[in-house]
Parts: C-alpha cells; sequence; structure tokens
C-alpha cells in the first residue's frame, strides 16, 4: 500500500498494519540502506545495544527525526561484521488505518516479520557467531556450495547458513561471497497461493524479468517465484512458509528445491 511520508523523494510502503515496511531512497548505487530489526520492548533494546557493545560492534542511537520517519519510539543503527546495515527498534508508532492492498489478499507478516532476505559475508562462520552468539538467532539450516579450489585442485566447499528469530523458518540468509556486502534477495509472503499466482500474472502483463520459475524450496517448503528489480536484483513472492518452534534441529539441504525454480535471468549483483 503506498502511503505518505516524511520525505517526498522517498516512496514507502506498508503491507500491514504497521508503519511502512519497505521505504525506496533514491542513492548514487544501489544497496541496502538499512534491515531492520524489532525487539519487544526498551528493556530488550537496551539489552541488543550490551550486546552489539561487547562484541566490539559500534553503533548509534538514531535521533528524533530518523524516529519519526521510521515510525518508531527509539533504535539505534549499526553494521555487521561484513558490512551489512542493520537498524534495532521498539514500539512502532501506528495509525490505526488499516492497510488497503490492491493486488495481494494479504501479507504473511506479523510474529513472523516482514519476510526474509540473504546478505553476503566474505567471511560466512563470522558472520554467523554474530548474529547467532550476539543477535540471537538460532541455526536453522545450511547448504554446501562450492568454492574455490585448493592449490592442489581439490574441490572445496563453503557453507551457507539460513538463520531464524521468530516462527517464520528463516529470517536471514548468510551466503559467503567476497567483496563488499550485498544483498541477494529479499522475500516476501501472501496469504493465498492466487496471491502467487496473480503476481505471475502481474509480472508478465508488465514485462518484468523472471529470474527463477514457480518452485518449492527444501529448506522452508515455500512456493514461490523470483523476479528481477530494477536495480538487478532479486524479489522473491512466496505462499505457504514453513512455521517452526525455538526448538527446531538444524539440517543440512542439498538441493535447493523439491521441484521448478528453474533460471531463466541471472542478477546484475
Amino acid at each position: 500500500m503506498p502511503v505518505e511520508g516524511d520525505d517526498p523523494q522517498h516512496r514507502y510502503f506498508r503491507m500491514d498494519d504497521l508503519p511502512p515496511r519497505l521505504v525506496l531512497t533514491p542513492a548514487a548505487e544501489t544497496g541496502l540502506g538499512a534491515i531492520g530489526l524489532e525487539v519487544g520492548n526498551a528493556k530488550e533494546l537496551a539489552e541488543l545495544v550490551a550486546n552489539v557493545e561487547a562484541s566490539g560492534t559500534k553503533l548509534r542511537a538514531l535521533d528524533d527525526t530518523e524516529a519519526r520517519e521510521r515510525r518508531i519510539t527509539a533504535g539505534v543503527a549499526f553494521d555487521d561484521p561484513a558490512g551489512n546495515p542493520f537498524e534495532a527498534f521498539y514500539g512502532p508508532v501506528l495509525s490505526h488505518r488499516p492497510a488497503v492492498l490492491p493486488t495481494v489478499s494479504a501479507f504473511v507478516t506479523g510474529d513472523q516479520g516482514m519476510g526474509h532476505l540473504i546478505v553476503t559475508a566474505p567471511d560466512g562462520p563470522a558472520l554467523f557467531a554474530f548474529y547467532t552468539d550476539v543477535l540471537g538467532f538460532v541455526e536453522r539450516n545450511t547448504m554446501r556450495l562450492p568454492g574455490p579450489p585448493a592449490a592442489d585442485g581439490t574441490p572445496q566447499f563453503q557453507t551457507m547458513w539460513f538463520l531464524g528469530c521468530n516462527p517464520r523458518h528463516h529470517t536471514l540468509g548468510i551466503m559467503p561471497m567476497p567483496g563488499p556486502p550485498r544483498l541477494i534477495h529479499f522475500m516476501v509472503e501472501g496469504a493465498r497461493i492466487d496471491d502467487v499466482g496473480r503476481a505471475i500474472d502481474r509480472a508478465d502483463k508488465l514485462d518484468i524479468p523472471v529470474m527463477q520459475t514457480l518452485g518449492r524450496h527444501t529448506n522452508d517448503h515455500m512456493v514461490s517465484f523470483y523476479v528481477l528489480s530494477p536495480d538487478g536484483f532479486p524479489v522473491e513472492f512466496g505462499f505457504d512458509g514453513l512455521r517452526v518452534g525455538p526448538d527446531e534441529p538444524t539440517y543440512e539441504i542439498t538441493e535447493g528445491a523439491f521441484w521448478g525454480h528453474k533460471f531463466l535471468n541471472a542478477p546484475k549483483f
């Protein structure tokens, strides 16, 4: 739902009863402005700040203008060890006006948050330790990816992690990749399979490139497809993702999909 915001050059979009969950801002280069993480209250934010500072990571408090623009009570900003930008906050300021979604019956948000996203890190294990030991994420599953071969030509592998912080199967994925931090993709989930089907029809009508065809993932069982945004990174739209409990045991997947998810267009990272 497009809504007005404090900056006329920004684009604000609501998905539910909360303030805008997605904000697009003009910039010289494509990238993430911030990844938002919500905590329950002021005490939980103070505990997160203490954990982040104890890890040696610098953070700053969002000022009153920033908090007002984000429609939150208070928050802090920091970068993870790979340089991915985060903002942790509490107390969304509600408008008490229901979201009117022009094309989707409803989004699956609530206690599962906005969706999930995958970011990169040159040092995957270091980032895994930061998210699990400092921020309190839990490991959901892993996947082995081909890595640079050893000096003698022996094949090497590196681990991709999928992490959760709420009942959604995973909220964050870590993909080992050299270079500066990048957003690999983000996902939002519709409440009905018809939402996905109609989104496929809209993408076709608007000539939006499909990166991966409809398919079902092996880890979160999401039925989804991927399109390429104007900036060239993928956006996943799905349905029927797994809800899991805090004690869900971890596992390794060897395939990305049970069926479908055929690649059609390569992203422009």
